[in-house]
């Protein structure tokens, strides 16, 4: 997006590239929301990868039924419309502060969804490593001999 920008930026200076100036600055507006775009849609899928991953170590036996074909392309084409519209409310009213703090309050809402869902799956995988642990009891020498003998 950016090197695209800067492209096309050069091309007008050096006048390859002849537009009106609010052609221009149209062009130079959806750039901008194709990066706000993509950022907004990378982070959301970090997100829902998170999301993901947590149904599939809590409800391993049901997860086939919850995530679903149809639940998955429903959720990747909310996804991105969701990161479109959001990104060309950004940029049509970027100098909003009402829209600044909606960003930030997403940024901030998926960075600590995603921080909850792993530290979750985190102190499970140490439950586990505890209770597995727990369950081995230390070789005997009796134990060990037959072992040996086997």
């Amino acid at each position: 997006g950016n090197l695209a920008e800067m492209l096309f930026m050069l091309l007008l200076e050096h006048g390859v590239l002849v537009m009106r100036p609010s052609i221009v600055r149209h062009m130079d507006s959806v750039i901008d929301m194709l990066i706000c775009s993509s950022v907004v849609s990378s982070l959301s899928f970090l997100g829902v990868i998170a999301v993901d991953r947590y149904i599939t170590i809590f409800y391993a036996l049901r997860y086939h039924s919850i995530m679903t074909l149809q639940r998955a392309v429903v959720t990747m084409a909310s996804v991105w419309l969701a990161s479109t519209v959001s990104s060309t409310v950004l940029i049509t009213y970027y100098r909003s502060n009402t829209i600044l703090l909606c960003l930030i309050g997403f940024l901030l809402f998926m960075l600590v969804l995603m921080l909850v869902l792993y530290i979750h799956m985190f102190a499970l995988a140490r439950h586990h490593l505890h209770s597995i642990s727990s369950q081995q009891k230390p070789p005997t020498a009796h134990r060990g001999g037959s072992l040996k003998g086997a």
